[in-house]
């Protein structure tokens, strides 16, 4: 699939990024952030403690703040940079505290609190009369009209997954969490020796269904039903595919999902994760930080970063990592299982 020469990079930012501007605010009006750490450097729990945050919620934030070039990290220790210690602290020159707070009203500000203390996701986009993603997704209303969004998204992002990984030598990928298996599809059409199953739980499946059936792929593409968390994966395919799944969970999430692809994989078979991944620093790139406070906001997930990531895998007894970028600051990281020993 060709990539267009016009980017929709401004597009995705402002969609991705929309809460990240919420987040400093809160930060700077509701917990005084930046005053209360000038002077001094505070490690990871210390942050939770003195804000009374949650882990997450915490390390999503400081993803961000150091990504704008407000905090530094040295020996897992936050500080502050002199770019903030001028312009968000009260003994700086050019004070700008009052002139953020200005804006602490804006009542997705009161949702950030919340979130950032209890750790818990707040109703999606913070509607009123909503839920939780995770929540939401099981009314079928929302997940048509939550899916064919993620759809628009996927059509133009798989193209840059089908080139950037090599599929000639594998014969059934395995689209994990698929949603519609817009993936699927794209990495289909590019490959026609390739057969796919999307797996998914209802009512998204039944979606999955009418999207392969409208795609022409039918007789290529199998959709299964079952829950990532409660059944075993199908087995019998060599790729399996992440494809913007992790970023919706919680460390000990992720790690199920992972084990789960784990035992389901044949020997020699390779795992593709494809989302939007910080670096090993946790410092950028900026528009990654900003998307995962979307995430940390709306689900029980955040972005990871590579490293993150490749302890995981290692942890469960995946080899041969790598990394390799895509397109819009989304890339691949890719793992495999070892051959059986003869």
């Amino acid at each position: 699939m060709e990539i267009p020469v016009n980017s929709p990079e401004t597009i995705f930012r402002l969609r991705d990024g929309s809460f990240a501007d919420d987040l400093f605010i809160t930060a700077v009006s509701r917990l005084d952030f930046f005053n209360q750490l000038s002077g001094t450097a505070l490690d990871l729990p210390g942050i939770c403690n003195a804000f009374d945050i949650q882990p997450r919620t915490a390390d999503v934030m400081l993803s961000l703040f150091k990504a704008y070039g407000f905090v530094t990290e040295k020996d897992a220790r936050y500080s502050l940079t002199d770019t903030s210690l001028m312009y968000l602290t009260r003994q700086g020159r050019y004070d700008l505290t009052s002139y953020v707070a200005s804006l602490k009203s804006r009542p997705v500000c009161a949702d950030m609190l919340r979130v950032l203390r209890s750790g818990k996701p707040a109703n999606w986009a913070a509607a009123k009369s909503g839920e939780a993603w995770a929540k939401a997704m099981e009314n079928e209303a929302f997940t048509s009209n939550f899916t064919a969004g993620m759809n628009s998204r996927g059509t133009y992002l798989a193209a840059g997954l089908a080139g950037t990984f090599d599929f000639t030598d594998r014969h059934c990928l395995l689209d994990i969490g698929g949603a519609t298996g817009i993936y699927a599809q794209v990495v289909l059409r590019d490959n026609p020796h390739l057969r796919a199953a999307i797996f998914e739980k209802a009512p998204t499946d039944r979606l999955a269904r009418l999207s392969v059936a409208e795609s022409g792929l039918g007789d290529r593409i199998d959709v299964v039903t079952g829950d990532m968390f409660r059944d075993e994966l199908p087995g019998g395919c060599d790729i399996h595919l992440l494809s913007h799944v992790l970023h919706d969970w919680d460390t000990p999430g992720v790690t199920a999902i992972l084990e789960n692809s784990y035992r389901n994989m044949p020997p020699g078979g390779r795992l593709i994760i494809h989302d939007a991944h910080l670096n090993e620093a946790k410092n950028g790139p900026v528009s990654v930080a900003e998307y995962s406070v979307l995430l940390m906001f709306s689900s029980e997930g955040k972005c990871y970063s590579t490293a993150e990531l490749g302890d995981l895998l290692a942890n469960i007894g995946f080899t041969d990592f790598e990394y390799r970028p895509t397109i819009l600051n989304r890339s691949i990281i890719t793992a495999g299982k070892r051959q059986a020993s003869r």
